[in-house]
């Protein structure tokens, strides 16, 4: 055990001004490096809920409109606190759904072969999205193997830029892509994409599943056309947790390729009328009832983030965090490499350690209690949350993948996982 580098890493700890954050969330007893899988439970996200269910015990129906916030508003109000994270109006943003669901209404929704019957995807992209638009083109009886215009990757982890911008001519209608990719992290440049795919006359949406709560955003200034995100990973508001959507003011007024109730005016929801009378904003969005026990943990999980400075604040620790891991890996794992860009601007919140035993490591950490995730064919995802991770964390995951490897400790697992 190297002390000094030890005391090092102690040392960014105590000058690290989110430090204090930490004491706010229920830590478990691992090193826990899987927060853009699943973010950690905050006292704040707790209390939250906890109020919520009081609510329901106490006020039932009446917590509609008697509940401090209202429930009927719920998707709206959280919508406007988290428009700031995305550079986004208020009124543009609406908590709602679910991810894949908030796919498929948006492409759904903006999809026009008038327009361009081509869509741009990658080849890297997280499969949900795939999936959804697919169904949707196929609800279109349109081909998706004709329709789809995948980028391909180079070198299996990244996704050029060029090539991206080579994709989109005036055959395009529409250009879906991640703003983070899952597996290596590459963080891609949503506001070229948004201005090349506008200068073919198409339109540009986003994936921000991997990016939100820890990467700033100004989908509006972009001009971006629509986004989805859910809220589970580095905004820790629990599993499963009621998903996210932007559309563009631009927008406002379209009928929603999934139109349902909760999207309706306000104004007029309970006339029950049966002509839809869609939200004047991204509420119209909303398909059912807002699930206000999937809703009301992000509440909380906010009030964490508002505490740490924004967006902003969480970025800077978290490239510090990710700076420092890569820096570990480069000096102590001479049989690893990292598959994440290095620049900032072209990295998300997460590192990719490859290593052609990828698989059989990971299960190895976990029993060691240091809790990955393996993507294959052969990336250790390692996630150093900002909000909750220090850098002496850091440091002990990098010493655990050391004598894993150097003493060559995953011969011990089968390929399929467990151990031999």
């Amino acid at each position: 055990m190297d002390e000094s580098s030890l005391a090092d890493a102690r040392e960014r700890d105590a000058a690290d001004p989110l430090a204090d954050l930490r004491d706010r969330f229920y830590l478990t007893d691992d090193l826990y490096m899987d927060g853009n899988s699943l973010g950690l439970l905050s006292e704040d996200a707790e209390e939250a809920l906890d109020r919520v269910v009081s609510e329901w015990r106490d006020l039932a129906i009446r917590g509609w409109t008697d509940a401090d916030p209202d429930w009927f508003t719920y998707g709206e109000r959280l919508g406007a606190r988290v428009a700031p994270l995305v550079g986004a109006r208020e009124s543009e943003v609406v908590v709602a759904n679910s991810t894949t669901v908030n796919i498929h209404t948006l492409v759904g929704t903006f999809y026009d072969p008038d327009r361009g019957s081509k869509i741009v995807v990658d080849a890297l992209d997280f499969p949900t999205d795939h999936y959804a638009i697919r169904a949707q083109l196929r609800a279109r009886g349109v081909d998706p193997d004709e329709a789809l215009r995948v980028v391909e990757s180079r070198d299996g982890r990244t996704i050029a830029r060029e090539d991206v911008l080579d994709a989109i001519d005036d055959d395009v209608g529409t250009v879906f892509l991640p703003s983070v990719l899952y597996r290596s992290g590459q963080l891609f440049d949503v506001a070229a994409i948004t201005e090349a795919a506008h200068d073919a006359g198409a339109l540009a949406g986003f994936d921000l599943a991997h990016s939100v709560g820890v990467v700033p955003h100004a989908l509006a200034d972009a001009g971006v056309d629509f986004a989805v995100w859910c809220h589970y990973k580095y905004l820790n508001a629990g599993p499963g947790a009621i998903a996210g959507l932007y559309v563009n003011e631009r927008h406002f007024g379209v009928t929603p390729h999934l139109a349902g109730w909760w999207g309706n005016n306000k104004e007029t929801q309970f006339d029950m009328a049966m002509a839809y009378d869609p939200a004047p904003n991204a509420g119209a969005f909303q398909i059912g009832t807002v699930p206000v026990l999937a809703a009301a943990p992000l509440d909380g999980a906010l009030d964490v983030l508002d505490d740490a400075g924004g967006v902003g604040a969480a970025r800077e620790k978290s490239l510090a965090l990710t700076d420092y891991l890569v820096d570990l890996v480069d000096a102590r794992l001479p049989a690893c490499d990292v598959g994440t860009p290095r620049a900032h601007e072209e990295r998300g919140g997460h590192v990719a350690i490859e290593h052609p035993e990828a698989a059989r490591v990971s299960e190895a950490l976990r029993d060691r209690g240091v809790v990955v995730d393996y993507r294959p064919p052969n990336v250790v995802r390692v996630c150093p949350a900002p909000l909750y991770t220090r850098f002496e964390d850091v440091w002990h995951v990098v010493d655990h993948l050391e004598s894993v490897l150097d003493e060559r400790v995953y011969e011990d697992y089968s390929v399929g996982g467990g151990v031999t």
